[in-house]
This record gives C-alpha cells, sequence and structure tokens, in this order.
C-alpha cells in the first residue's frame, strides 16, 4: 500500500473509499471495533473538535492515492466532526489521526502488521494500540524523540491523549472512561436502557399507587365530615 509510483495529474487522482474488502474477518474482531469506536464518540460526543471514525480510509499525501490505511478506529484531535468518505490529510489541515487502534484476526499476518506499524510512525500516529481478542494480547507503542516506541509495560496502561484506562487482569479487555465507567457493547448499553426503563416504570407504579392511597384517604375524611385542609 506505500507505492514509489510517479503520481499522476491531479486532476486525473481519484481516491477510492473502499477497497471492496469487509470491514472484519469475523464477529469478534466486529464486536471489539464497534465497542471501541462507538464508546470513543460517546467520550467525545460534546467535543466539536474531536473526530472519530471506524475503518475510514487515510490518504497522507497529496496525489498519492496509493498511500493509505484504513484504521480499525482512529481518533482524530483538533478536527471537526463531519461526514468524510475518506481521511485526506492535507484537506485536514496537515493533522494525522493522534490515536489509532487496530483489532486483530486469524487472517492478521505480521508482515501485513509490520506494514501498519511503519506507515503509522512514518505519518505522525501518537499512540498505537493492536488487541489480540483471541488470545487477550495488548500492544502499545507511544510517540518518542524518534517515533513509535513499544511500551514494555502496560499494566492498568492510561492513555495519555485519551485518558482511557486498559485492564488485562481478566479474560477480556476491559477499558474505562476517565470517569471510571467501563466501555460497554451496544447490546449492555441496550440492556442498561432497559432496566432504567423498568426502574423508571415501578417507580411512577409506585408513586401513583400513594396517589391513590391519598386521593382515598381524603375521599373517606370528606365522607366523614372531615375538611383534609383543616388537618395542614
Amino acid at each position: 500500500m506505500i507505492s514509489q509510483t510517479e503520481p499522476l495529474n491531479q486532476q486525473e487522482i481519484i481516491y477510492p473509499d473502499s477497497d471492496g474488502q469487509p470491514m472484519a474477518n469475523n464477529t469478534e474482531q466486529f464486536r471489539w471495533i464497534l465497542v471501541i469506536q462507538q464508546n470513543l464518540d460517546w467520550l467525545y460526543a460534546n467535543d466539536p473538535n474531536v473526530f472519530v471514525a471506524g475503518d475510514l480510509f487515510w490518504y497522507p499525501v497529496e496525489n498519492r492515492n496509493t498511500i493509505f490505511y484504513a484504521p480499525d478506529v482512529m481518533v482524530v484531535f483538533g478536527r471537526p466532526k463531519a461526514k468524510r468518505g475518506s481521511y485526506k490529510q492535507w484537506e485536514e489541515s496537515g493533522v494525522a489521526p493522534q490515536v489509532v487502534f487496530e483489532i486483530l484476526s486469524p487472517s492478521n499476518s505480521q508482515d501485513e502488521m509490520d506494514k501498519k506499524l511503519l506507515f503509522y510512525d512514518r505519518y505522525g500516529v501518537e499512540e498505537y494500540y493492536i488487541y489480540n481478542p483471541e488470545k487477550n494480547q495488548l500492544r502499545i507503542w507511544l510517540r518518542g524523540e524518534v517515533g513509535l516506541d513499544v511500551i514494555a509495560s502496560i499494566a492498568n496502561w492510561v492513555s495519555p491523549r485519551l485518558g482511557i484506562r486498559f485492564d488485562l487482569s481478566e479474560d477480556e479487555l476491559k477499558i474505562y472512561r476517565p470517569d471510571g465507567t467501563r466501555f460497554f457493547s451496544y447490546v449492555e448499553i441496550s440492556q442498561l436502557l432497559e432496566q432504567e426503563r423498568k426502574r423508571a416504570e415501578q417507580a411512577e407504579a409506585a408513586l401513583e399507587q400513594e396517589r391513590r392511597k391519598i386521593q382515598l384517604l381524603t375521599e373517606r375524611l370528606r365522607e366523614l365530615g372531615v375538611n383534609p385542609e383543616d388537618l395542614t
């Protein structure tokens, strides 16, 4: 994907938005891409200048449409939320995605991942995360003085850019927002919303029952010739 071919005339260059390949190769990889992308989108929902995307083509060099990758998830600080067919860096004030996530699947080769690391290192990524759901393994690179450096100790690692914490102490990676709230899947969020709805309905039913009791008591007092307002 990193080509040395001569650039075409700018007017003739097309930057494809898709290569026809699926976003994920299995359900577990797809689930993790959605969990990370959706929760980061939620985390920065109120910040108009943080752009979060999943499986979006990133072209770092103008006139070079063969130089690109589509990170599973990327976060760009300093760029507005907007609909994009691809991320053309020269149209984004030259701002490169600062944080990138890749979710491994069995089909990912070491050669492919080495090329991705080289690409992200060369074009300015600050934090690079690779998670292997099958083995529950996380690898992290952080930009140093001369490029991306692998982080040796990642226990309870907190992202310098995102402020989120990674916990590998259980059978599956847990990610926590800066306020301590865990990243939830869509199903878990739906279940939580359903629980909240039921609690609200139960509280409303209990309140309605109390109102009914008060109404019956008021009616009984009036039948006995007592004005309830005189009792207040």
